[in-house]
């Protein structure tokens, strides 16, 4: 085990102590801060915050908790401006965000991290490889051309920075990319970070510098308790590719740097796919729950369906549900611009509004108190046909309000498409 300095959430766990961490999300559970710090200590759950960031809504991710979600955001070579980036970003959290990304790979990305990590009230990740890549390039003519110091200098100022959570794709090896040659797939390789990462192996003959070096990564998250999610870089781009030899290979791989992310007291989740059809969604689950030992599982959608260009959403919510309910515990947003290009603000209100729909439906199949008692309260507003109550309790309340008044042809106590033949409004009467 490396040499680390700093206590983290897990550490403290381990030694039986709680922290206003554990406490502040035990109380937003509902949990006993007791049960909340076992889960812990055993890695089940985890608690996304740098110790150099400050007044951060606290959120916990993992076994037995609320499903939560992430959205992405970031600048491009096409759409280098930040401002517009914090519009998006201020869209992301009205909508209910419980986390967001920047993957900035364009413009002024110093700029844009220290405007995220500024503005965002929730906990934040980065991928850095992104950043390496982008001023290998821009310096040395090439993203290949990026060094191993290069990669790990960006990791470092990302997390001293504040970064909460860092995506890391530490389990793509060269015998995982042999054999993925070997056997052959559609899409190959989908994963921008992956993608850069293979390059740079097959082009320098190198073995992954954050698989060979894993004690270093180890370190620098420890020292600031930055969450690593481990990245993967062979998530199936496809329904064809969906749950190959490369995909679990890379997921067995992963679930070593579990352990060993856990023995050296550093929080850990790992990352899934992807697109998955329907009925390998479940199984999907079972075997990353399995085989890294219940570590958290953020999952991308996943989408069941590859035919869905402009309602990529919507195959993502699906895919999240089963997911979720399922045993995944962070859904990553899909928008309707997912494979079309650069999503807009209203995409990425439908992204997330899409995605907490489908972890507050997984929510309700893992028996969730408080997801119940908020389709109680709904049903009694339904019941009363108490319209402001209903739209104040919305997933969405601005887009039922919206609907709502664009619907009604006057104030009234039933809606326009019953009248008055409304049931709820018959029964009430008699």
């Amino acid at each position: 085990m490396p040499e680390t300095k700093g206590s983290t959430q897990l550490s403290r766990a381990k030694k039986g102590e709680s922290t206003p961490e554990m406490e502040a999300v035990a109380r937003q559970e509902g949990l006993d801060t007791a049960v909340l710090m076992e889960k812990v200590a055993r890695g089940r759950v985890v608690i996304p915050k740098n110790t150099r960031r400050q007044g951060v809504a606290l959120c916990g991710i993992g076994e037995g908790l609320r499903v939560k979600v992430n959205a992405n955001i970031g600048t491009s070579e096409a759409f280098p401006g930040v401002e517009q980036e914090k519009e998006k970003l201020q869209a992301a959290i009205d909508a209910g965000a419980d986390a967001v990304m920047d993957l900035s790979t364009g413009g002024d990305l110093p700029g844009m991290l220290e405007m995220v990590l500024e503005t965002a009230p929730v906990p934040v990740g980065t991928v850095p490889i992104y950043g390496a890549a982008v001023r290998a390039r821009v310096n040395r003519g090439g993203v290949l051309k990026m060094s191993e110091a290069d990669l790990f200098q960006e990791i470092e100022q990302h997390a001293a920075a504040g970064v909460d959570f860092l995506t890391l794709h530490c389990g793509l090896t060269l015998e995982v990319l042999k054999n993925l040659r070997h056997q052959g797939r559609i899409m190959g390789v989908v994963s921008r970070g992956g993608a850069i990462l293979a390059g740079w192996m097959l082009e320098k003959g190198q073995e992954n510098p954050l698989y060979e070096q894993f004690d270093r990564v180890l370190e620098i998250a420890r020292k600031y308790d930055v969450t690593l999610s481990l990245g993967d870089g062979l998530r199936p781009g496809c329904l064809e590719d969906a749950t190959d030899r490369a995909q679990v290979q890379e997921l067995l791989v992963l679930g070593e740097l579990v352990q060993r992310s856990r023995e050296a007291e550093v929080q850990v989740m790992v990352e899934g796919p992807g697109h998955v059809p329907l009925h390998q969604g479940e199984m999907n689950v079972t075997l990353a729950k399995s085989l890294c030992q219940g570590a958290p599982f953020y999952v991308l959608g996943p989408l069941v369906t590859d035919v869905a260009p402009g309602y990529d959403h919507i195959a993502a919510a699906i895919g999240g549900t089963l997911a979720a309910a399922a045993g995944a515990d962070f859904l990553c947003y899909v928008t309707p611009a997912e494979h079309l290009g650069l999503p807009g603000i209203e995409e990425v209100h439908q992204g997330v509004i899409a995605s907490r729909l489908a972890g507050h439906a997984a929510d309700l199949a893992r028996g969730v108190e408080a997801a119940r008692q908020w389709d109680r309260a709904m049903s009694l507003a339904r019941k009363n046909l108490d319209w402001e109550a209903q739209i104040r309790l919305a997933l969405d309340p601005r887009r039922a309000r919206q609907l709502y008044e664009q619907l009604q042809s006057e104030k009234q106590e039933e809606c326009t498409m019953c009248g008055p033949y409304c049931a709820l409004k018959m029964v009430k009467d008699l």
